[in-house]
């Protein structure tokens, strides 16, 4: 595997930093190396935030994402996307949260860009707002074929509540899904 770079993107209270600290364990844990760096405001809640994340095979010397070589992006804060776009290379992936994200015609040429609601997902499909993350985690991953889908489900799942289980894996059927069905439409449209 080469390496994979991801940028997830929000505001402080979303659970944007969970989702990449999940994927840097689930690698550490299949035997390669996994590195997760955050930024966001002094704001607790609506700051934008940014978390990094990269996945080799090889010992990662660099902890943080060099703009222009960001592979994928999901973005569920319009203020962070516009702020952290640019770190994308040219032909790389964007998911946005259509509700809450607008990207300019010339962001539609220059990236693929996926719209699916996020949100609205977590919110009226899962029942539970929280669990945005896992949906996050999910499209990412099914996306990007980052990780053994079993082994990141199950780190996942080690880091959440057991109460909260059969929620987190709903969560995470209902992203896949959903990434499935936007890649299959984008490929019927191409």
């Amino acid at each position: 595997m080469s390496r994979i770079v991801m940028r997830f993107t929000g505001v402080g209270g979303q659970g944007v930093l969970l989702a990449g600290e999940i994927f840097a364990a689930a690698k550490i844990k299949q035997g390669g190396y996994g590195v997760k760096t955050a930024t966001y405001t002094s704001q607790v809640r609506g700051g934008p935030t940014v978390v990094d994340i990269q996945l080799d095979d090889e010992e990662i010397w660099y902890p943080y994402a060099i703009d222009g070589q960001i592979d994928f992006m999901l973005s569920v804060a319009d203020v962070s996307y516009q702020q952290f776009k640019k770190g994308v290379r040219e032909g790389g992936t964007i998911v946005i949260e259509p509700n809450l994200v607008y990207p300019t015609e010339e962001d539609r040429k220059k990236w693929n860009i996926y719209e699916i609601p996020i949100i609205t997902i977590a919110k009226e499909e899962v029942g539970n707002v929280i669990t945005q993350s896992v949906v996050a985690l999910a499209i990412a991953n099914t996306m990007m074929h980052a990780l053994d889908e079993d082994l990141l489900v199950e780190t996942m799942l080690s880091k959440v509540p057991e109460r909260f289980h059969e929620l987190n894996k709903k969560a995470y059927e209902l992203g896949k899904k959903y990434a499935l069905e936007a890649m299959e439409k984008q490929k019927a449209n191409a």
